[in-house]
């Protein structure tokens, strides 16, 4: 592959989905300047939710189509309101497909807990800890949530 010319490369990128596209970023470098494209993320966006919506939401300033995507898919996956998503061991606060706030690891808690009282470790206040039990209720019902609607 490196020895082929770069449009050639995008190319080939094209083929590939969110996903795979994403995990392609974590290959090389060179993948990763790559999967960054903007057409990339233009296209698989006007793919997936059409050219109406994507004129709608074309990025502002900062942002990147991979961005504009990322916060499109989490807003079909979690909503509009203001959420408490658990991804992995991680926790965020969600509203309207942006990540507002990072909460914290479980892992994180889980560990502080192992390590005993010889290490000082910083309390979490009474918001994270309410977050956290939230949080847990949140995927705790999710099934039956689903189970509900269908």
């Amino acid at each position: 592959m490196e020895r082929l010319p770069t449009d050639l490369q995008l190319k080939i990128f094209c083929w590939l989905d969110h996903q795979n596209l994403a995990a392609a970023q974590m290959v090389c470098r060179k993948w990763r300047d790559l999967a960054f494209d903007e057409g990339l993320w233009s296209n698989l966006f006007k793919e997936r939710w059409g050219i109406d919506r994507a004129t709608f939401y074309a990025p502002a300033a900062p942002d990147s189509w991979k961005d504009v995507y990322v916060v499109q898919d989490r807003c079909d996956r979690v909503g509009l309101g203001l959420k408490i998503i658990r991804e992995g061991d991680d926790y965020y606060l969600v509203h309207q497909g942006r990540i507002e706030r990072g909460l914290g690891s479980r892992r994180e808690a889980d560990l502080s807990c192992a390590r005993g009282v010889d290490e000082e470790v910083p309390s979490t206040g009474i918001l994270d800890k309410i977050l956290f039990f939230v949080g847990d209720l949140e995927v705790a019902t999710i099934h039956a949530k689903r189970s509900r609607l269908m």
